[in-house]
Order: structure tokens, then sequence, then C-alpha cells
């Protein structure tokens, strides 16, 4: 896998992890998936020449295409882990983690979302699951190479959301955890300071 495509599919996936969700249930799981891969692919191939090096149409592409999507809360109670319970931190350094993770990972990986040319995907069949969650699998495609992506998905009142992700094995909201919680530790133990200085690493996860 190319450098460029494996950060771009790791942006593609982070950064909608960053939202609120508007799709109806009623909607098959891989339908919506398709549904939300498709109108991002399309939007990033037909302003293609506008991304390069400018973050405010990246974000305006995440905030139409991607954002609506996402169950904001859960992926940073996921992140976050032990630290976003109430007794360990309280309303606004949740508040101020969940901004810092999302511009962070649009600072980080926006560039990539700009170099997004002719790559392709393809789902994996749906498998229906007795758990609260769904699994929906891509397979997105560079060069005849396959990187499988797996969207957790919930319903809550009514509405799909996507809530965590899992890139070639890798259970990237467990690994944001792990690497949150290390910033901690050499932040002495001082959240504010560990979740204005996290910079979460989607490719470090990724190489584990």
């Amino acid at each position: 896998m190319t450098s460029i495509f494996k950060h771009m599919f790791v942006a593609t996936a982070l950064v909608a992890s960053i939202g609120t969700a508007v799709a109806a249930p009623a909607q098959a799981p891989n339908d919506f998936i398709k549904t939300v891969a498709d109108g991002l692919i399309n939007h990033l191939k037909a302003e293609h020449g506008k991304l390069q090096n400018n973050s405010a149409a990246i974000d305006a592409i995440l905030k139409q295409n991607l954002e609506p999507y996402v169950d904001v809360q859960a992926f940073t109670r996921i992140v976050m882990g032990t630290y976003a319970s109430p007794q360990n931190s309280t309303p606004q350094q949740r508040a101020n983690f969940e901004k810092s993770l999302r511009q962070s990972l649009i600072q980080n990986y926006g560039s990539a979302l700009a170099k997004y040319s002719n790559q392709s995907y393809a789902i994996r069949p749906y498998r229906p699951s007795a758990s609260a969650y769904q699994i929906v699998t891509l397979d997105f495609i560079n060069q005849g190479q396959k990187t499988p992506i797996a969207f957790q998905l919930s319903d809550n009142n009514s509405q799909w959301k996507i809530r965590n992700i899992n890139v070639a094995g890798i259970d990237l909201g467990l690994q944001f955890r792990n690497q949150f919680a290390s910033s901690v530790q050499r932040s002495g133990g001082d959240l504010d300071k560990a979740i204005a200085s996290f910079q979460p690493d989607a490719g470090a996860a990724v190489k584990k």
C-alpha cells in the first residue's frame, strides 16, 4: 500500500468520526455505508483540483459528506477511555477533547484526502449481527491491493451511526485510546495539558 493511499483511507474514516448522524435504519447497513462512501468519493473527485493546500475546501466536504453520519459522543468516549468518565473529567474537558481531536485529524490527514484520485472500493457481503452493533466492511483498492476497513454501526433512535473504525484488523478507537493514555502519562496526569497536546497518529496505529 502506498503511503499516500494509506493515509488517504485512514483520513477518510477518521475525520468522519466527529459528527452526528441522520440516516434512517430503515436503510440496510451496507446501503448506508455505500451512500456515505459514494458521496465522499464523488465530491473528492469533483473538487480534486481545488483541494491542494485548501483546508477550508476539505473541511467543507467533510462537513457535508461525513460528519452527518457519525456518532461524536461514542468515538470521543472510546478514545478518552477511562478519562471520559464524569469522575475523571469535566463536561468542558470532554468538549475540548472532541474539538481538539477533530482539528488534529483534519490538520494531519487533510492533505491525504486532497490527493485522492482514482482509487476504488468494494463492499463485502453484509451479514447481520445479533449484537448491539452492525459491521460493514469495505475493501479499498489501490493498484490491485485491497485494504479492509470495517465500520461499526449502532442504531440510535432510528438513526444509523458510525461509532468506530477497524482498519486491516486494527481497532483505531482502541489504538487512539492507548495513545491518549500515554499522552496523559507524559503530561504528569494533567488532563488539560494532554488534551491540548494530543496528536492521534493513525499511521502508527495501522502499522501495529
